[in-house]
C-alpha cells in the first residue's frame, strides 16, 4: 500500500521532468534600442553626444570613416537536441554627416537578411609536410629528421 503511494507521485515528478526538457529556451544577444527610445533620436538635429546619450553606445561603428553607428540585437531558440534557430532580428543603423549630425536611421529585421554560403578553402602552404613529431623534433632538438 505504501509502494503504491510512493509510485504516483514519482511518475508524475518523472513525466513533468522530462516534458520540461523539451521545452525551449531563449537566448538574447546584443542591443537594439526599442521604437520609444528611438523616436527620441531627430534627424538633422542630434548628434553623436546626444544619440550616445538618449539610446547608448552603439554595438559597432563604422570601420573606415565612423560615420555609422549600428546596434544589433537577435533572440535565439534552443531546443534540446535541435539546431538553434533565429526567432528575431533586428538592426538599427544611425548614419551620420560628416559633422557628426544625425543624417539617417534605419532599421532591418529578419525578413530582410540572406543566407550567405560559407567556402570551405584552404589556403596551399609551400613546403613539406611534417607530423607534430617530427616538427617537434625539428624544432625543439634542432634535428633534421627523415621526411
Amino acid at each position: 500500500m505504501a509502494r503504491s503511494r510512493i509510485i504516483g507521485p514519482v511518475a508524475i515528478a518523472a513525466t513533468v521532468a522530462m516534458l520540461s526538457a523539451c521545452a525551449p529556451t531563449f537566448v538574447n544577444h546584443g542591443y537594439a534600442p526599442p521604437e520609444a527610445q528611438l523616436a527620441l533620436v531627430q534627424p538633422g538635429v542630434d548628434d553623436k553626444i546626444s544619440v550616445e546619450q538618449k539610446i547608448g553606445r552603439p554595438i559597432n561603428e563604422g570601420l573606415i570613416t565612423n560615420e555609422a553607428w549600428y546596434y544589433a540585437a537577435s533572440r535565439v531558440r534552443n531546443y534540446t537536441y535541435n539546431e538553434p534557430e533565429v526567432t528575431e532580428r533586428r538592426l538599427v543603423t544611425i548614419t551620420f554627416d560628416e559633422f557628426g549630425i544625425v543624417e539617417d536611421i534605419a532599421e532591418a529585421g529578419l525578413e530582410d537578411g540572406r543566407t550567405v554560403p560559407l567556402v570551405v578553402r584552404t589556403t596551399p602552404t609551400f613546403g613539406s609536410e611534417i607530423s607534430a613529431v617530427q616538427q617537434l623534433l625539428r624544432n625543439v632538438l634542432n634535428l633534421q629528421v627523415q621526411e
